[in-house]
């Protein structure tokens, strides 16, 4: 079957910018920025893209672009054994896209919920409670018995939208795109004249980007900005190996993945503007918070009801900001299963629509866990390991394969095989895969790992490990989590040993050198 294509370069970039631009940019990093001393952040993020985002982004596109495969079989094409890797991302993006649709869903829950914000005026505690009665959670891991009728219902809608967006790959996802990259700009872009025009933007603009220089200082701040870059563009989970296999070979990589890059970093600092600005004109500068879920469903609303005194004005506001959210989600997360059925309809065959409608209904079907009265303590965990762990493991091993096992000088051919006024240069993009990737990642994931373990209560010397949930928890949601992305790529060598058909397939397989 012949691949499908994107329609245009445009498409390709829109699409790229719309994987990477997520629900991540509009809540978690506003509330990294005011962590950790505003410009400060932003110095080092920008940094962060440069000498690890922008050279792995272009990695993952060009090895993509070249091999014509999802991320197991791009990898493949390096060296037989990196294949693993990219069934460990892909296993990992699965799992992102099972918790990626529930919070999606309470988005598309909130946008509707928002015009209750009318008869709440000046009531900050009714508003804040809003989400967490309307989805009846607990933020207990004992919650699983009851279940919240309007979660399942925004899920499934969720999942329906999903879907929709992606039924014909690139195809369909070239049409979706044209609205969903645009509208939560424009969005943004209204939420924020208002912002500024409001008591307090001034102060909130100078905490954005005034650095705090004493910052610099303190190692979360680093390890923070970094893990922001790699969530934010989407790498490490299947994705830009998928959109890079779509891309026509006059494709010219090195500028688009600097224009994917810089994009996204505007529309981070964007989503800033609007939460300082609107959080300093209600007076709630101080209460911004690193939690995405709790900056988006808690405290948010409070500032909602006390932008104005006109309830339905207020109620409209919170229509704009969840409607923002959910364009923002829509791209990444229809973008991540995207990544999942690439990577299964190439290895096995398949007919890709058939793939992704089976990946939809079995992610659909697990997702549903977090529609209970635990989904949100659950979801906590789950999401903790996949970024915090997961990723990191992925991207030292992709890192670690094309750096060492392969000639990074054949990559950087390919990403620059259309470019001509631009060229990615050799030291930068070399020197970024073979060594700051590696080492930089290997040293955010021994703090992560060291954060977790000198977790103790000061008060009862009880090990803690993650949030004080359970253990069990810990060990069901977290460490089996990891576990199934790193054996997964052993479970798929088993399935294709004990099936001819697969095989054979796989025999037929080409490395980089044959293509």
């Amino acid at each position: 079957m012949k691949r499908a294509s994107w329609a245009s370069r445009s498409t390709f970039i829109l699409a790229a910018i719309g994987s990477a631009v997520g629900l991540g940019n509009a809540w978690r990093f506003p509330g990294l920025v005011a962590k950790h001393g505003g410009g400060a952040f932003l110095l080092v993020y920008l940094i962060a893209m440069l000498v690890l985002g922008i050279p792995l982004l272009t990695m993952e596109i060009a090895i993509g672009r070249k091999m014509k495969k999802g991320a197991p079989g791009s990898l493949r094409g390096i060296h037989k054994k990196a294949e693993y890797i990219g069934w460990g991302a892909t296993a990992n993006a699965f799992l992102i896209a099972c918790y990626y649709a529930a919070v999606f869903g309470w988005v598309l829950l909130m946008m509707v919920m928002s015009f209750k914000f009318a008869g709440m005026t000046g009531n900050a505690e009714a508003a804040s409670t809003l989400w967490e009665t309307t989805i009846k959670t607990t933020w207990s891991v004992d919650g699983l018995g009851t279940i919240s009728t309007a979660t399942l219902v925004a899920i499934l809608v969720a999942w329906g939208f999903i879907y929709y967006c992606i039924r014909n790959g690139a195809h369909s996802v070239s049409k979706v795109v044209k609205f969903t990259v645009f509208a939560p700009v424009v969005i943004m872009v209204i939420m924020a004249i208002k912002g500024l025009t409001m008591p307090g933007a001034g102060a909130a603009m100078q905490k954005l980007f005034i650095p705090d220089f004493s910052a610099l200082s303190q190692s979360n701040l680093w390890v923070d900005a970094i893990g922001q870059v790699f969530y934010s563009l989407s790498i490490m989970m299947a994705i830009m190996f998928a959109y890079g296999s779509y891309l026509d070979d006059s494709a010219n990589i090195a500028v688009d993945a600097v224009i994917i890059a810089f994009s996204d970093m505007a529309i981070s600092v964007l989503a800033g503007v609007v939460m300082f600005s609107t959080m300093g004109g209600v007076g709630m500068l101080e209460d911004m918070s690193a939690s995405g879920i709790a900056t988006a469903f808690k405290i948010y609303p409070m500032a909602i009801v006390n932008m104005t005194n006109i309830g339905w004005f207020n109620a409209l506001f919170g229509v704009l900001f969840y409607l923002c959210l959910a364009t923002l989600a829509i791209d990444s997360a229809f973008s991540i299963v995207e990544g999942v059925s690439s990577a299964v309809s190439d290895k096995f065959g398949l007919h890709p629509k058939k793939t992704t409608i089976a990946i939809c209904c079995v992610a659909g079907l697990i997702s549903f866990i977090f529609a209970t009265g635990a989904g949100v303590a659950w979801l906590d965990i789950v999401d903790n390991w996949t970024n915090q762990y997961n990723m990191l493991i992925i991207g030292i091993l992709e890192a670690l394969a094309v750096g060492w096992f392969f000639k990074t000088s054949k990559v950087l051919d390919e990403v620059n095989r259309n470019t001509i006024k631009y060229k990615m240069p050799g030291w930068w993009f070399n020197t970024s895969i073979k060594v700051v990737a590696p080492v930089l990642l290997t040293v955010l994931l021994v703090w992560n790992l060291r954060s977790y373990f000198t977790s103790i209560d000061p008060e009862t010397g009880k090990f803690l490990g993650y949030g004080g949930y359970p253990m069990y928890a810990q060990i069901i949601g977290g460490w089996a989590v990891t576990a199934f992305s790193i054996i997964s790529g052993f479970i798929i060598r088993i399935i294709v040993k004990s099936k001819k058909r697969f095989a054979q397939l796989e025999a037929e397989e080409k490395s980089w050198d044959e293509m």
